[in-house]
């Protein structure tokens, strides 16, 4: 049996699906979680940049390297474990510790990320939490952690994957700059399903926080359409009118949808994007499968209150820079078709213009050949009795009698003769 040759890419297809494994994480432990970005252009940014700063990080704890060109690394540094992935925005660190500090969500787990290290960062972060996970048998305690914990009127809690865990978080910054996430594990959870919700918890933080950076822009682009589409209204309004110069209405359409196209250009990649994120955020929270605790909302419950109608502004701004598009493109088609249809009106009438000019000129054409006839004729009569002259005093014939005769022969043949002239230049 001949071998069969492999695509060139098969194994680099199928390993990454398996490449971005879930932590192992056991309770008591904590994390601490960053995410970074570009300010600007973060898709093409400089991913060798983001490799070079985890080598960096690497080195301080003389942790060994990954591959070149990695999009993701796990490893120890110190007595802390690592998680590194690179996206197609983003960039994210995960630092796990065993145990609880003593202090809820204190930020010593984040004082891992040195200092200096984290001011070169190669973007701006995007979000940073500290996430306490704790090992939780009933249910006792709590409800009076997490008031102690989370602004109650934010707080969202849920029991999930069958209620082996409790999950709560508020989605608010602290004072020192990090959301704060909680994890309650039965003690029947085992380390990788808690290594799992971690994980979807990150993820689910990370993707509302990249989503919410559509409506940032959306917010910005309203007064920029607001003025284009007034200008797009009075334009299309002033159709409907006599106007001075089509022309000139024209040019403003096209150059109301040249700055359309460039704003739907400009923005494409971020309201797609942010629609992404959004089905991302939506369904890591749809598998873990929550279901309410002590009354209180769940995150799917927070993300339909707080989350989904900011998404629903910035998918309503896309549409509606769109139907703007559209419409300036529609009302240039009609103003062109106007402009046309003018300009069509303007070339029958010149057209019949220079159909009667040249009739007038053929008229004309034909008096001058009648008066050249006549002024011929004249002049060839005069010649023809000069050669007949002698006739007059052999034949006994007078002047007279014989410019007579002589006359209408030479108009005939005179007349013959331009005729044939005007057929042959014809």
């Amino acid at each position: 049996m001949s071998p069969i040759t492999d695509h060139p890419l098969r194994y680099e297809l199928s390993n990454e699906l398996h490449a971005r494994p879930f932590p192992t994480v056991n309770a008591p432990s904590r994390a601490a979680y960053l995410a970074v970005k570009p300010a600007e252009n973060a898709a093409g940014r400089d991913r060798k940049a983001d490799f070079a700063h985890l080598l960096k990080l690497l080195d301080r704890f003389g942790a060994t390297h990954p591959q070149p060109g990695a999009t993701h690394y796990f490893g120890t540094i110190g007595r802390h474990q690592l998680k590194w992935e690179s996206h197609t925005e983003f960039v994210t660190y995960t630092i796990f510790g065993t145990g609880v500090a003593e202090r809820p969500f204190d930020a010593e787990t984040f004082g891992v990320f040195p200092e200096d290290w984290l001011a070169e960062l190669p973007g701006t972060r995007v979000t940073s939490a500290l996430i306490r996970i704790e090992a939780q048998a009933g249910d006792e305690s709590i409800s009076e952690k997490l008031a102690d914990w989370f602004v109650p009127e934010s707080v969202a809690v849920s029991r999930v994957l069958d209620d082996q865990l409790v999950i709560a978080s508020d989605f608010r910054i602290d004072a020192s700059g990090h959301m704060r996430m909680a994890m309650f594990a039965r003690p029947e959870a085992g380390e990788r399903r808690i290594g799992r919700v971690l994980q979807r918890l990150c993820e689910i933080e990370t993707y509302k926080s990249m989503s919410m950076l559509g409506l940032a822009r959306a917010r910005k682009l309203n007064p920029q359409m607001a003025g284009i589409d007034q200008s797009l209204s009075l334009v299309v309004s002033d159709m409907c009118q006599e106007m001075k110069d089509p022309a000139d209405t024209l040019q403003l359409l096209l150059s109301l949808s040249a700055e359309l196209e460039n704003v739907v250009a400009q923005n494409s990649f971020r309201f797609g994007a942010t629609g992404a994120y959004e089905t991302i955020v939506n369904q890591r929270i749809n598998v873990l499968r929550e279901e309410r605790f002590g009354g209180r909302q769940t995150f799917a419950e927070f993300m339909m209150r707080r989350f989904d109608p900011a998404m629903r502004t910035v998918k309503s701004t896309e549409v509606r820079l769109q139907e703007m598009s559209a419409r300036a493109t529609r009302a240039a088609e009609l103003l062109r078709t106007r402009v046309d249809v003018e300009r069509s009106a303007q070339n029958q009438e010149l057209l019949a213009s220079m159909d009667q000019r040249a009739d007038t000129q053929l008229r004309l054409q034909r008096t001058v050949e009648g008066l050249s006839v006549v002024a011929i004729s004249y002049y060839a009569v005069s010649l023809a009795l000069y050669v007949l002259g002698p006739l007059e005093y052999q034949l006994g014939v007078s002047k007279a009698v014989l410019a007579a005769v002589t006359t209408p022969i030479v108009v005939g043949l005179v007349w013959w003769m331009v005729r044939r002239i005007r057929r042959k230049l014809e």
